[in-house]
């Protein structure tokens, strides 16, 4: 039975990801809605439904890019339409028409992620883009899964293609999925490679880092309990000092006396080149994980070590000590 609380996003944000698999939670405002929630801390509305005799899970969105309150309103809509039986399309429609189709109607991220995807699309599936979807065979899928270099993106866009094609069947565009019987493309499961010793090793290399700026923007991957993204892209207008804050999450005592010595002369507090905020700065990361001895070590990984050691706390004051206690625990 999945986990009910009123879905709120304090407690969204800081839910921890399962060691392996998914975990999945349901809102108590309205219980139809549920959510994913993945090892790799990737968070997903959808309902579930039993349409013609068959469970049904409609996707809803990826949250915090679907808003809480914009996923309890879909959901009516989303299981009356689901009851609908598909309406048999006589018009054939090419996959490179029908793609625009399944973006527009389907596909909910930002824009980064989805320029990310479109890219792929126009890369890897430009083959197929002419054809009519109708016409289109297991082997055609086959072929271009093929060309494909690398497992996983070539996983990616098999699983991409079947959702594609599920969605044309929905739609009623064609009958039975090309894509369905294809086998799952085995792929090797990388192994996230920090363990306490090797976070040790990575503090002392983090505090050898000339550069003041990511120094510091290294440290709050630590301190802050954040992914990447949102700790570089972090602003001086966001934290509250005086009840320990950063967007109305706690900030572990470590993480306010590393913030409260930086210099607040800007609007951001990891500024970048130009008038921006740090983004990626793989280079540097590279020269402290090697001088950790650990040189496939990600930025990701470190927040995924933390966060699975969390305990989560709804009271933000228990859940900020629980933060100080495991940032004591890892590096004593």
């Amino acid at each position: 039975m999945a986990h009910q609380f009123f879905f709120n996003p304090f407690i969204l944000d800081n839910l921890p990801a399962p060691a392996t698999g998914f975990d999945v939670v349901q809102d108590m405002s309205e219980p139809r809605l549920r959510m994913y929630v993945t090892s790799r801390g990737v968070k997903t509305f959808f309902v579930r439904k039993r349409v013609h005799g068959r469970d049904k899970r409609i996707i809803i969105g990826n949250y915090p890019d679907t808003d809480i309150e914009v996923a309890r309103g879909a959901v009516p809509e989303i299981l009356a339409t689901a009851m609908e039986r598909p309406r048999v399309h006589r018009k054939k429609i090419t996959l490179k028409k029908f793609l625009d189709i399944y973006l527009e109607k389907r596909v909910r991220r930002n824009s980064v992620s989805r320029d990310k995807l479109e890219r792929a699309i126009k890369r890897h599936l430009s083959a197929l883009g002419d054809k009519y979807i109708s016409d289109i065979t297991p082997d055609d899928i086959a072929d271009t899964i093929a060309r494909i270099d690398g497992r996983a993106i070539a996983g990616r866009m098999q699983e991409f293609l079947q959702s594609v094609f599920k969605y044309a069947i929905d739609s009623g565009y064609i009958k039975v999925s090309p894509a369905a019987e294809l086998p799952k493309i085995v792929q090797n499961r990388r192994v996230r490679p920090l363990n306490k010793s090797g976070f040790h090793r990575l503090l002392r290399a983090i505090d050898e880092e000339p550069d003041q700026n990511l120094r510091a923007a290294f440290l709050m991957l630590i301190y802050g309990f954040a992914p990447k993204s949102q700790v570089f892209s972090m602003q001086w207008s966001e934290l509250d000092f005086n009840h320990y804050t950063w967007c109305d999450r706690p900030l572990s005592d470590r993480a306010v006396v590393l913030l409260q010595d930086l210099p607040q002369d800007g609007r951001w507090v990891f500024p970048g080149r130009g008038r921006g905020h740090l983004t990626d700065p793989r280079v540097a990361w590279r020269r402290v994980a090697k001088a950790a001895g650990i040189p496939n070590l990600t930025m990701d990984d470190v927040n995924k070590f933390l966060m699975r050691q969390l305990a989560w706390a709804s009271d933000k004051e228990d859940f900020r000590m629980n933060m100080n206690a495991l940032l004591s625990d890892v590096m004593a």
